[in-house]
């Protein structure tokens, strides 16, 4: 955490994003003092670094584990302005659950927590012994075959409901097949794919999902 003072917000801000080379509406700060005198004005702010989220990002799974009588270690990636947690334990299907249920609602309570600690939301991906990497090629895997099918019959198809990034990667899987759209469908967890058939001449691009918060793609 730094602190910066100036006389107004803008230019606090403006002092923080050069000096820790991040655009102004990404920082996250807090109003720590705000005077306004007749002939003097003063702000001060503390503003938190992406270090500092991804250090809480990883004691919050520590201690998750730890609860849990797991001994764990992560290995962290951030990029493009997504965090990536890679988790392995000595008992990972503890924490992967049934159908990787246990590890989307981890996901989803790190976010939680982060979202409450620096009142803004992150995009955080947690994978615990490459389960994702393995569950994002078997949903590839299906989608490509389910196109083939639905390129032959010409009868649009809906795929099994998945997590927001496993839609993502279908979407993405498929942006560049001639005569095939994708479109995401329902609420929730119920939400999922269907792949379409687009005859020549027509709209041929696929349609990805808007990024939200709340898509850990």
């Amino acid at each position: 955490m730094k602190i910066f003072s100036a006389k107004t917000l803008a230019e606090c801000l403006k002092q923080a994003s050069e000096e820790l080379n991040v655009a102004e509406e990404e920082l996250i700060y807090k109003i720590i003092e705000e005077k306004k005198g007749l002939f003097s004005k003063k702000t001060t702010i503390s503003v938190e670094e992406t270090s500092d989220v991804i250090l809480f990002v990883e004691e919050y799974i520590k201690d998750i584990c730890h609860a849990l009588n797991l001994d764990a270690s992560l290995k962290t990636f951030y990029r493009d302005n997504l965090i990536k947690v890679l988790i392995e334990t000595n008992h990972n299907s503890i924490l992967i659950g049934n159908n990787g249920k246990s590890l989307e609602s981890l996901n989803e309570l790190v976010k939680l927590a982060v979202s409450q600690k620096f009142k803004r939301k992150f995009r955080i991906l947690l994978d615990i012994g490459n389960y994702k990497d393995k569950k994002y090629s078997r949903v590839i895997h299906e989608a490509k075959k389910v196109a083939k099918e639905v390129l032959s019959t010409h009868i649009d198809a809906k795929l099994e409901p998945m997590t927001p990034d496993e839609r993502k990667k279908v979407h993405n899987a498929l942006t560049n097949w001639k005569n095939i759209k994708t479109e995401s469908v329902g609420d929730g967890k119920n939400r999922a794919v269907v792949i379409k058939y687009v005859p020549f001449g027509k709209e041929t691009t696929t349609s990805t999902e808007p990024e939200t918060e709340e898509k850990a793609e």
